[in-house]
Parts: C-alpha cells; structure tokens; sequence
C-alpha cells in the first residue's frame, strides 16, 4: 500500500474515533510518556502541538511547563520545509498559524539549537512495529531527526494508527518508542 493511501485510510479511522474515546486514549498514552524514564531524565522536550484529532497533546505542554522543562514546539517554514524549534514558556504564548496549527506568536519566538533537545515526540498518521511512519507528506520531521540521531524521539498514536508495515524510502528516519492507549512499543534503534 502506497503511503498516500495509508493516510487516507487512517485519517478516516482516526476521524471516526469519538470524542470520548480520543479523550480518554489521548489521556492514556500522556500519562505514559509522562511516568516514564525518557520524560522524567529529559532537560528540553520538543512536543508538536496537537490538532484536529490527533493525539491530544496540550495538556502534556502544559504540564511540562509545569514541571520546569525546557519545552520547545516546532515552527514550519513551509518554502524550505523545514521546522525549527521554538521555546516557550507558556501554552497562552500560541496562536493559530499554518494550517492552523498553534504556533509561538511572532513576539514568543525563541528558536533553540536543536542539540539542546533531550527528546523529541513526533506526530504521524501511521506507525509500524518498525518505528517507521507515515507523516503529512511534507517530510519535514525526517529532514529534522536525520540532523539528531542521537536524540531519542517518541511517536505517539492511537492503537488504530499502528499498522504492520509502512512502505519507506531512504531518508525516512524510525522513532525510538511508540506510546498508544494500550501499549509501548520499543523499537529502540539507536542501539
């Protein structure tokens, strides 16, 4: 199966989950990342902000801040298609930007090295038990993550977003770890 028809067939999954059920799933898999070594041993954290109806992430945001983290979201810079990171201090330092996707505003900009990032969480339409994923189609996140290898980096889904095998090319970069509301999935090949 072409990636373009796995997004396809996965967004249409992922769209049908109910409200009830992403609230709870979403829930589920931060409360994971959130006891788990990875986050309580990382300094500075890169989250995507959620949108839509992907994994919840807001609530994870704010409690990083919380909790005294160095959190940085991703800016896109669509021309280039690339993302850069960005430090803010608070969620309220976000507004709706490309796609509408939350962003820093203009005057929250921060960019921050990306070898400052202990860990990464990166979004994906599908994932298999490879740790590879199918994103977008922008490949912005494997142009990013080819930069850092040596950062671990943690996809999370919902358990329907994981498949058997994702067709991949060259340049396409596998995550760490995969969370979703039933399971951790150690793909581990940074070893």
């Amino acid at each position: 199966m072409i990636k373009k028809q796995i997004r396809k067939e996965i967004l249409e999954k992922r769209g049908k989950l109910g409200s009830i059920d992403h609230k709870f799933f979403s829930k589920s898999i931060i409360n994971s990342i959130l006891d788990s070594s990875y986050y309580r041993d990382a300094n500075t954290i890169m989250v995507f902000v959620s949108f839509s109806d992907e994994v919840d992430t807001h609530e994870f945001i704010k409690k990083a801040i919380s909790d005294g983290k160095k959190v940085t979201v991703p800016i896109t810079f669509p021309k280039t298609k690339e993302i850069k990171p960005s430090h803010i201090e608070s969620f309220h330092d976000l507004e709706p930007g490309y796609y509408g996707i939350l962003t820093p505003k203009a005057d929250c900009i921060n960019l921050v090295s990306p070898e400052e990032i202990d860990l990464i969480i990166v979004p994906g339409v599908a994932f298999d038990k490879n740790g590879y994923r199918v994103g977008y189609g922008g490949g912005y996140y494997d142009r990013f993550l080819s930069r850092l290898p040596h950062v671990t980096t943690i996809g999370i889904a919902f358990e329907l977003q994981i498949i058997d095998k994702v067709p991949r090319d060259e340049y396409d970069i596998a995550v760490d770890f995969i969370f979703t509301e039933k399971k951790l999935l150690i793909v581990n090949n940074m070893i």
